[in-house]
């Protein structure tokens, strides 16, 4: 997988694919454990997929929750919050 998607799957990145209608949406995330694979498919409506760069969506954290309840992500706003100084 690795050499396919350019991602390192036992990193934390979450790899999202989607159905062709975009109703259905499948997860894999690795939890420390194993790789664990997640699925839903959305009674009525669609997932809104972000614009794909190379291949590869990025979404923050709150964004990717959005998007797998099914609502529209691109309203979600994550501040970023800067790294904190060392103690003085």
């Amino acid at each position: 997988m690795q050499s396919i998607l350019q991602q390192d799957p036992f990193s934390g990145t979450v790899f999202v694919f989607r159905s062709k209608r975009s109703d259905r949406v499948k997860l894999l995330v690795y939890d420390g454990t194993g790789l664990v694979l997640i699925w839903k498919r959305l009674a009525g409506g669609t997932f809104k997929w972000p614009p794909v760069s190379d291949g590869v969506m990025r979404l923050s954290g709150s964004q990717l929750a959005a998007l797998f309840d099914g609502l529209d992500w691109r309203g979600m706003y994550a501040p970023r919050v800067p790294r904190p100084k060392g103690a003085g």
